[in-house]
């Protein structure tokens, strides 16, 4: 009997965490890459900054309200200026700023995502 109940107990605690909600972050890379999307030409000298950019960059700040969330779209953000060609470092970590959006961490090639708070 003691064995039937500590079976029963064990199924019953792995039914619960396999049930149980995963912490996933709100943002994902096809967020991040549509909201600057307007922003490329920019980045790379060949545009001025346009509203659109700027309401993207605002909306993906936003979005990043937790820990995780800024992690990944930093994660994203640094991936995404590294596939960029022509991208212009200094218009990059300068967005943010030009944008009046505080992003806690600089948009670089060389930032360590796993920093940022």
């Amino acid at each position: 009997m003691a064995c039937r109940v500590a079976l029963c107990s064990l199924l019953a605690l792995a039914f619960l965490l396999i049930a149980s909600p995963r912490a996933e972050s709100a943002v994902s890379c096809g967020t991040v890459a549509s909201a600057v999307s307007p922003c490329v030409n920019y980045l790379k000298g060949a545009a001025p900054l346009s509203a659109q950019c700027c309401s993207g960059v605002k909306s993906l700040n936003g979005a990043a309200s937790t820990t995780p969330d800024r992690q990944a779209a930093c994660a994203c953000l640094k991936s995404l200026a590294g596939k960029v060609s022509g991208l212009k470092p200094a218009l990059a970590q300068g967005l943010p700023g030009k944008c009046g959006a505080n992003v806690p961490y600089p948009i670089s090639t060389s930032v360590d995502c796993s920093k940022v708070k």
